[in-house]
């Protein structure tokens, strides 16, 4: 079959537009599941060829057989997670750009944990008990929610008169780790066996970034708790000797998880979210298996990106290009699920 043949197509969120954006630059058809409120918006790029309207993402299972009719590949971004959960993209029948088993060791903190630790990535310290809480901690949620629900305790008492927020919510107590965060958006090619850093962005969050503004005796007295919900992202470029280090925690994760998975491990775009120190060490905090919003920023490419390529390219590109050769080389099994 010829790459024409196949449809690309995303849910209208997170990262839809530079993904269809790539996957037309790289001739495929394109497709956006919408929602009514959004589609005026998405109708105005001409990039997009067809639209399937649903009331809301989580009926997404009436429209798979139409989806399956039109020979779709569907890549998966950050929403899929939140709005459809791990099960529904576990067990969805349209061929899915990605490993599904990742799901599972991602959407699991202790398993993603376990996964990096032997990778030999540094994380912060984790606490198992509220007892062995003696500096500050980041309370996080488990899955992908864009940094909402987590908080911040500066010790045990604080920590004790937030928690009820979490609700039933599983979630994890973890070191907070002063530094500066970056996120290292990264690609892995099975059909190549490259490992490639595509674009690092800086997360803008409210209101823990704003409260910086305020200088310290202004913020006495105030009742405010910081929040981690993501608003909008920035571009960093690494300094050029932490490079190597940057790049090898990707192939130390890849590697891992084609040993604790199924042989085929991680592909694709992935994310290592990551603090870093005064000492110039870097403290990863979560891993997203997927592309990340972050990556939005670079849909004419980045700096990193432009070394590997003479060309614009976006991470939505770089995977349309990877199912590209796929189809190609008759390799299209090894990249789908």
């Amino acid at each position: 079959m010829k790459k024409t043949q196949y449809t690309i197509a995303t849910l209208s969120s997170h990262s839809a537009l530079q993904i269809l954006k790539g996957a037309k630059d790289e001739g495929f058809n394109t497709l956006l599941i919408v929602t009514p409120e959004r589609e005026a918006f998405y109708r105005t790029f001409p990039f997009i060829d067809e639209f399937m309207t649903v009331s809301k993402f989580s009926d997404f299972p009436s429209i798979e057989k139409q989806l399956i009719e039109k020979n779709v590949i569907l890549i998966p971004h950050g929403s899929f997670v939140a709005y459809l959960g791990t099960q529904k993209n576990k067990t969805m029948k349209v061929s899915y750009y990605g490993n599904k088993k990742v799901l599972d060791w991602e959407e699991d903190r202790l398993k993603q944990r376990e996964w990096l630790e032997h990778a030999n990535i540094l994380m912060p310290q984790q606490f198992k008990d509220v007892d062995s809480i003696n500096y500050p901690v980041i309370v996080k949620s488990y899955g992908a929610a864009g940094g909402s629900g987590y908080f911040y305790a500066k010790n045990k008492r604080d920590y004790n008169s937030k928690i009820s927020q979490m609700g039933s919510k599983q979630f994890v107590i973890q070191e907070y780790v002063i530094g500066v965060p970056l996120y290292i958006h990264y690609f892995y090619s099975p059909l190549t066996k490259k490992l490639e850093i595509m674009s690092i962005d800086r997360r803008y969050e409210t209101n823990v970034d704003s409260l910086g503004r305020i200088p310290l005796a202004g913020q006495e007295g105030l009742e405010i708790n910081p929040s981690y919900v993501v608003v909008g992202n920035s571009p960093l470029v690494l300094r050029e000797a932490m490079l190597v280090e940057a790049y090898n925690m990707g192939l130390r994760v890849i590697e891992s998880s084609q040993k604790l998975m199924d042989g085929r491990g991680l592909f694709g775009a992935f994310c290592l979210e990551t603090v870093i120190s005064e000492k110039q060490k870097f403290y990863t905090i979560e891993i997203s298996c997927r592309i990340v919003a972050g990556t939005n920023l670079f849909t004419h490419g980045s700096a990193y990106s432009w070394l590997y390529y003479n060309e614009p390219m976006s991470t939505g590109r770089r995977i349309a290009r990877e199912i590209k050769h796929a189809v190609e080389q008759k390799k299209l099994k090894m990249i789908l699920d």
